[in-house]
């Protein structure tokens, strides 16, 4: 876009931005929310898209899908492959295994009948996996404890058909009641025949599609939803509520961890399936019971990335979390601005403990149709706050897990989850997570730096008086010069800034930029 030389920033910026929603609810338009899309389509030629990087253990199966928007049908290929590890040229799909430690700088290409696109990209092969943020799904937000592997495979066909595994959307995961009893080759919990009839039946497609499956479970005697967890107070682990289950605080009761546990039976299943993640959720979570899953789960001959849940207890973080991969920072997000306004301007002080292999969990999405079980419906945060909550959880490079129904993705959904200038901030090698770097009240800015020099940055008016102006001072950013200020949901230069970037914001909006050097 080229701009009059008489036009000034602060009027440009303001002229801009001004298009966007204030206060309409999603669910007052919930078929057609066009008006409000930000993000430009993909084109046709092939755009290879996802993280620059990805963790792998020696010797356990690659487990990755090569993201790429543009016209199919893609040819894919690689360079410098390492032994033992294949790419199918059709799907691209890595998979495979390498038993040598180190990283392997790879070139991967993608191209169609109109163009071609190169990525570079790092397989580390060591003890990190999780090296970017995990970006997937889980069915809490939407089906609760009415989850079933009908839903759960139709919202997998629909992450496929959608085209978000091509931006690197891939975790199905599974949330509590899917849990029958105790059995099988491993004595580990089985899925309750009556609604997960064929576990291995649904990983095996899951993965066809190019996704991973995610599951839930507990250390606990008894789930959250009164199912079967990973502990017993009897040494054949049959699920038994009684009173001898005490828990460590009893306000909890009846959750308890009992006297036998089961990890390692657990762990051995969900390898065999091809579980690919976990969500192990109690209270209060305490490193015993952490470790103990870690040991089982790096023995189970597959990688799984390991995630705690819920409100784990700040007092613990420095142990914690070089025990798992993600760990959730407070209590259940539910779809409305009081709640996800609290989780904004307030993760600061657990982003020391952030990096590559070890992620802040907020917790879920709640963009697009959720209900927890009670019937599907739009969310009701604003076109506004949905922008900002995708902003804030990508500048936090924190794990970007939808709970919404998939089989209902409207236009303005996905192009607010299919966005790669914004994905990429989520991604980025550094991961580095976004610190609050100025803010007076509901103003305020946040920041990181990226992995090629550059910077993101988000601009956000969380207040409920209107559009607000908001200024980015390079001062703030410990920078100085000229800088080229990009519109990262628009995927547009604005122009060269000297010394401050102002915007004029919606009320519960957000101004999402990168920053690099002129």
């Amino acid at each position: 876009m080229i701009f009059k030389k008489t036009l000034k920033p602060a009027c440009l910026i303001a002229a801009i931005f001004s298009v966007t929603t204030t206060t309409l609810k999603a669910q007052d338009t919930p078929t057609d929310n066009s008006a409000f899309i930000l993000t430009p389509k993909a084109g046709p030629r092939p755009h290879i898209n996802g993280p620059r990087v990805f963790g792998v253990r020696p010797g356990h199966p690659v487990v990755f899908t090569i993201p790429a928007t543009g016209t199919r049908p893609l040819k894919f290929s690689a360079d410098n492959l390492p032994a033992g590890v294949k790419l199918d040229a059709a799907t691209g799909q890595l998979s495979g295994a390498v038993a040598k430690v180190g990283t392997y700088n790879l070139v991967l290409h993608a191209k169609n009948e109109v163009g071609a696109d190169t990525h570079r990209f790092k397989l580390v092969v060591g003890e990190k996996i999780a090296l970017t943020p995990p970006m997937g799904w889980n069915s809490w937000n939407i089906y609760g404890p009415k989850v079933t592997q009908a839903l759960l495979l139709a919202n997998a066909r629909a992450m496929a058909s959608s085209g978000l595994v091509n931006h690197g959307w891939s975790y199905m995961n599974i949330d509590d009641t899917w849990q029958g009893r105790r059995g099988g080759t491993f004595h580990a919990i089985q899925p309750d025949s009556v609604t997960f009839p064929d576990m291995q039946k649904a990983s095996n497609e899951i993965h066809a599609l190019g996704l991973k499956i995610g599951i839930y479970s507990t250390p606990w005697v008894e789930s959250y939803a009164h199912h079967i967890g990973g502990s017993a107070n009897n040494p054949e682990g049959s699920f038994v509520r009684t009173s001898e289950n005490v828990p460590r605080n009893k306000k909890l009761f009846p959750y308890a961890i009992g006297k036998y546990q089961f990890a390692d039976n657990d762990a051995k299943q969900w390898a065999a399936w091809g579980i690919d993640y976990l969500k192990y959720d109690w209270n209060p979570i305490e490193a015993p019971e952490t470790k103990q899953m870690l040991d089982a789960l790096r023995n189970s001959g597959r990688d799984v990335v390991y995630s705690l849940s819920n409100s784990t207890p700040f007092a613990s973080i420095a142990e914690l979390s070089t025990l798992a991969n993600t760990w959730r920072t407070g209590g259940d997000i539910r779809d409305n601005w009081k709640s996800l306004k609290s989780r904004i301007f307030t993760q600061d002080k657990w982003a020391p403990y952030a990096g590559p292999g070890h992620w802040n969990d907020p917790d879920m999405m709640v963009v697009g149709y959720v209900g927890w079980g009670k019937g599907p419906r739009p969310t009701e945060l604003t076109a506004d706050e949905q922008y900002t909550h995708m902003s804030a959880w990508c500048l936090m490079s924190v794990p970007l897990l939808l709970g919404c129904d998939l089989t209902k993705l409207d236009d303005f959904t996905l192009s607010l989850l299919s966005n790669d200038e914004v994905l990429a901030v989520n991604q980025d090698m550094l991961g580095k997570q976004a610190t609050v770097i100025s803010r007076q009240e509901d103003i305020g800015v946040m920041a990181k730096s990226l992995e090629d020099g550059s910077i993101a940055a988000g601009l956000f008016n969380l207040a409920d008086n209107g559009k607000q102006e908001v200024v980015l001072n390079w001062a703030d950013l410990k920078i100085s010069g000229k800088y080229i200020v990009r519109d990262l949901w628009r995927q547009k230069d604005l122009g060269v800034f000297d010394g401050s970037f102002k915007a004029m914001v919606n009320q519960h909006g957000v101004v999402l930029v990168s920053l690099r050097k002129k």
